[in-house]
């Protein structure tokens, strides 16, 4: 049986293993359990930063995703951006990733939150693919980053 819910502190470990499946797959990133448990606390432990949502087949943990919190001055109201979806290798091809991304649009469109922005990799075809069938649309923004 599947369960979405917001994810707790005592789920900072299983959190932090599914990220490490995610940043393995990343280009741009690299895993470090440290890092990834900080991460995941910091937002766990305050909750204007923002929220984390698992997914539970039978008790344990096969799936995340994370919604941050922003405030868009285009719109005058908070935004999410979501990060970090992803689903344990062994529960994929089964609608996990779609169910969890169906309920994470609902939450944040109950809590008020007027966008929600995500980022891929440029390559990733079939995430592409996936988020189009949800309704995402690509836009014509290009990301830039600088490491401090």
């Amino acid at each position: 049986m599947l369960t979405i819910r917001i994810a707790e502190k005592r789920d900072i470990e299983a959190c932090a293993r599914l990220l490490g499946i995610l940043f393995s797959q990343e280009l741009e990133f690299t895993p470090d359990v440290r890092k990834q448990e900080s991460g995941i606390e910091m937002i766990i432990g305050n909750p204007s930063a923002g929220t984390i949502l698992v997914c539970e087949n039978d008790g344990e943990i096969v799936a995340m995703v994370t919604l941050l919190t922003l405030v868009s001055t285009a719109l005058g109201r908070e935004v999410v951006l979501l990060e970090d979806m992803v689903v344990s290798p062994e529960s994929r091809n089964q609608g996990i990733g779609s169910k969890l991304v169906d309920h994470a649009c609902d939450w944040a469109r109950d809590h008020g939150y007027g966008r929600i922005t995500l980022l891929t990799d440029g390559d990733n075809d079939s995430a592409h693919r996936f988020y189009s069938r949800k309704g995402f649309s690509r836009s014509q923004m290009a990301v830039f980053r600088k490491m401090l």
